[in-house]
């Protein structure tokens, strides 16, 4: 897994192995998790590669999760943005990534963000890119359709009803809506040089995953993919002082986000 996708597992996760790839296990052929390793490490077996990182990683998230992200978002992000790029050649339009963006909960909860704060928003030149790893995860994502225990997971009533319809299966995001977001399959191990550069950055509940080494590599090249004035937000138990001087905490709305100084 560390491989594959940079996830630290440890002894204690023993049990998360056995019931998670157990199936994976069988279905291969395999004796025991050893031989599936030994499989999984070939370069043409993609299929056991995906459907191991499939099992393995989490895609727990909702709509608004952590709601801080959002209000700075809203209430300070976006509006230093609107006003250093009114007179230049980048006003009315933005670029955001979502890193490890899960099902879709988070990018369209940024999107529905921006709707809600730039009154004009429907034609600016608007692209969330939402990234994750597993291949279920960007599929789901890219229908936009949510079940009702997943919708009532974050999503306030008012926006539902302004921003979703009813859908077979539950509810599908707005056209609108869907148009600010695009999502792609992403392992944030490899390289973003052919990514950015983006005004905002969200990757949050990832990196706590990771083995220090690998958490700072990926920091360092997102803030490499961040436009001169973008801002980075990550979780809300997450800290990148230890980082060094590049990461230097901006406190407003009861959230945390950063603004990489430039090397």
């Amino acid at each position: 897994m560390r491989d594959l996708c940079g996830l630290k597992l440890d002894e204690s996760k023993g049990y998360l192995i056995e019931s998670r790839l157990g199936t994976i296990a069988q279905t291969a052929g395999c004796a025991n998790f050893s031989e599936l390793a030994y499989k999984a490490r070939s370069a043409d077996n993609h299929s056991i590669q995906t459907a191991i990182i499939d099992a393995i990683t989490t895609q727990e998230t909702l709509f608004f999760r952590d709601e801080s992200p959002f209000e700075v978002l809203r209430n300070k992000v976006l509006p230093d943005l609107i006003d250093a790029r009114a007179n230049t050649n980048r006003a009315r339009r933005l670029r955001i990534l979502s890193a490890a963006s899960s099902t879709g909960q988070e990018p369209y909860s940024i999107a529905v963000t921006i709707a809600e704060t730039i009154p004009d928003a429907a034609i600016w030149d608007v692209n969330i890119l939402g990234v994750d790893i597993s291949n279920a995860a960007v599929r789901k994502a890219s229908q936009g359709i949510y079940s009702e225990h997943e919708i009532r997971r974050g999503m306030q009533p008012q926006l539902l009803e302004k921003y979703f319809q009813a859908a077979p299966g539950g509810w599908k995001i707005n056209d609108n809506i869907r148009a600010m977001a695009s999502f792609a399959r992403r392992n944030l191990l490899q390289p973003f040089t052919d990514l950015g550069p983006f005004d905002v950055i969200f990757c949050r509940n990832v990196a706590i995953y990771f083995d220090a080494d690998t958490r700072r590599d990926l920091f360092l090249r997102l803030a490499d993919r961040l436009a001169p004035d973008g801002c980075l937000i990550v979780g809300s138990s997450e800290c990148l002082v230890d980082l060094g001087p590049r990461f230097i905490p901006q406190h407003h709305c009861r959230g945390t986000y950063y603004q990489p100084a430039m090397r």
